[in-house]
């Protein structure tokens, strides 16, 4: 039997899978996209693939290949995709399947618990308040029964909690084979259980860190895989750009003053001048961050910032105090290990900000953020595509790239040309779902304009009504902070529905509360226009304030505006149109999560109608009714 029969066999009917997992459906679609994979897999080429919602995508290219039983890497665009892929979907197709092979979950070392740090920890204290304290003895008694040392699997704190980077090494800060605690190592337990294993499940950004940077140890993984699955597919290009660049962050700078006053007050109590030096160090690294603005969420040019010249004298006294750290460091050098390696670490920022000072390479925006007491300086290229693309051609494997949302308008051309994918085959499977039947999708008429000072609140007069005869069961997503904040403090105010606010408490806490609380509505922003599955009728009803155009004046799009313009292209068409398509595909597709799901979209944006471009958005949505009146959405939702 050949790999198309056998792939037929699986999906069929009567095939392992409906014999074996509950609920499962044979779909065309589903086989479609399976058989297309199993042809990749064959011959070692790439393909592009967009599986509408309801496609089935995670069996669809796990049973290919696990049936071709080549060395795989599936790379998932989130770590709940990453969890729920190898927790639930990958235990159910193994046994259908009864795949013998090892399987392993890798993710970057931000997720693992240091035993070397809480050892620190514990000798020094933790920083913070009362509740990091608390956070950390639930740490030390999990510690206890943990095998994987991954704090997702520790319920008991929030995952944002401010012990996790208290806790976690840092490539820099990683002693290696050379820590006392190597032998029982979480993340070197993970990685040789990665490096033995015949499917590995990773998430993008350890994919790229590893592909740029060649971290030690898992190294040996990509150039071992024959077979490469990218699942939101969607997120790979603005990954890449941020690891195939440079960044140096308050953190990094940070952990150094910590580490160094460590070996100071353990190893090294003679040296006092290293404490010193280092204590001197976070206060000019403190001083830094506030000269950068002191609202949150700041995001900037750094090309022009640096032009200022108290930003430089700023600069120059941070280079400065690192130069002087340099030579504090070097007559120590040789009576301690972790010492040694600070230096390295030392010498390595001395670099990035001999970089971050040369501005006038060109091919790289070069930005800045700040938020709370943190701040990162990056310089990220225009475009991966050459880097990528090199990889996809010399790199002899299946390459595989998937999502519900890649096209824009009937074609792959913006996705392809990012990431430097030339000759692979292109394949669009429409969702399996009844949109027609089962949705509606309205432009209300008499929208505010949307910049205009009283847009708020005349959107929430049009909108509260249609969420109150809904009893809520309703998502408002917003492309602003703002808008978000706005929207949920008039509902509050007008309404006796729950509102529920992201960050108000833990995304996964407001999906929790959203499904058992009756008559909920949630009001996000971009953190919940994907990644996120309601299913029946907790929600039938996504409310979007406008198309999600991201703000020109952010740095990377800004640069590569720029930089398409000088190479004689047209921003608008080549760049934002199609990536807010992407995104407005993304957040409609919150709606209709499986067969019986039914609901209404709205989009508050005149321009969907009124623009020319408008066109190309709605080609690229579901097959929706369409309506313009407020008054059939109401009867559409209360006809059940």
């Amino acid at each position: 039997m050949n790999y198309n029969e056998q792939i037929s066999d699986i999906f069929s009917l009567e095939g392992v899978l409906s014999q074996n997992i509950k609920n499962f459906r044979p779909r065309a679609e589903q086989l479609d996209m399976a058989q297309a994979i199993g042809k990749a897999i064959h011959h070692k080429s790439s393909l592009v693939i967009e599986a509408g919602t309801g496609t089935g995508k995670t069996f669809a290219y796990l049973a290919p290949a696990l049936v071709f039983g080549k060395k795989t890497i599936i790379s998932t665009g989130s770590k709940n995709l990453q969890d729920q892929l190898f927790n639930r979907d990958l235990p159910a197709i193994k046994k259908a399947l009864q795949f013998s092979g090892k399987v392993a979950l890798l993710k970057g070392r931000s997720n693992y618990l240091c035993l070397e740090r809480l050892e620190q920890v514990i000798a020094q204290g933790v920083l913070g308040d009362k509740s990091v304290l608390a956070d950390l003895t639930k740490v030390r008694k999990w510690n206890n029964s943990t095998k994987t040392g991954d704090f997702t699997e520790c319920v008991e704190f929030a995952e944002d909690s401010p012990i996790i980077p208290q806790l976690t090494s840092t490539a820099e800060s990683c002693l290696g084979t050379d820590c006392p605690n190597y032998s029982d190592c979480y993340v070197a337990a993970a990685r040789k259980k990665a490096l033995n294993a015949d499917l590995v499940v990773v998430n993008h950004h350890l994919f790229f860190a590893d592909m740029a940077v060649k971290e030690s140890g898992f190294g040996e993984l990509i150039p071992n895989a024959e077979v490469i699955i990218f699942d939101e597919a969607h997120q790979l290009p603005d990954i890449a750009s941020q690891y195939f660049g440079q960044s140096l962050t308050s953190r990094q700078l940070f952990d150094l003053c910590k580490d160094i006053n460590i070996v100071y007050r353990t190893e090294l109590k003679d040296q006092q001048q290293l404490g010193t030096t280092a204590d001197t160090l976070l206060k000019v690294v403190q001083d830094f961050r506030l000269l950068l603005g002191e609202e949150n969420n700041i995001r900037g040019n750094w090309r022009e910032f640096y032009a200022q010249s108290a930003v430089k004298k700023a600069f120059e006294l941070l280079q400065e105090k690192i130069d002087f750290l340099s030579e504090v460091i070097k007559p120590a050098l040789g009576r301690s290990q972790t010492l040694d390696s600070i230096f390295e670490r030392v010498e390595s920022i001395k670099n990035q900000l001999k970089r971050l000072a040369d501005t006038n390479i060109v091919g790289y925006c070069y930005w800045f953020e700040a938020n709370g007491r943190q701040f990162g300086l990056h310089i990220t290229p225009l475009t991966v595509s050459d880097k990528f693309g090199e990889q996809l051609s010399t790199k002899e494997a299946a390459w595989i790239f998937t999502s519900a949302t890649l096209e824009v308008g009937g074609t792959f051309d913006h996705f392809c040309q990012r990431l430097g994918i030339e000759n692979a085959t292109q394949k669009i499977l429409p969702s399996p779902f009844n949109y027609a039947e089962q949705s509606l999708l309205c432009v209300p008429r008499y929208l505010p304009n949307t910049n205009q000072s009283h847009t708020l609140k005349t959107l929430g007069e049009m909108l509260l009504p249609v969420i109150e005869a809904n009893k809520g069961r309703c998502f408002v997503l917003c492309t602003s902070y703002s808008m978000m904040r706005g929207l949920a403090d008039y509902f509050r105010e007008n309404s006796d529905l729950s509102v529920l606010l992201q960050g108000e408490t833990s995304k996964g806490k407001l999906l929790e509360q959203f499904t058992k609380e009756p008559h909920s509505v949630l009001v996000a922003t971009s953190s919940f226009w994907e990644g996120v599955d309601v299913r029946g009728d907790a929600l039938s009803l996504v409310i979007i304030d406008k198309l999600p155009f991201t703000a020109p004046d952010e740095p990377l799009l800004k640069a590569r505006i720029e930089d398409c313009r000088l190479q004689g292209g047209d921003p608008f068409n080549d760049i934002q149109i199609p990536e807010a398509v992407i995104t407005l595909k993304q957040g409609v597709g919150r709606l209709i999560r499986d067969v019986t799901d039914r609901g209404v979209v709205i989009i508050c944006d005149n321009r969907l109608v009124m623009r020319n471009y408008g066109e190309t958005f709605l080609k690229s949505l579901p097959n929706s009714k369409r309506t313009r009146d407020l008054n059939k959405v109401i009867k559409f939702l209360q006809n059940k």
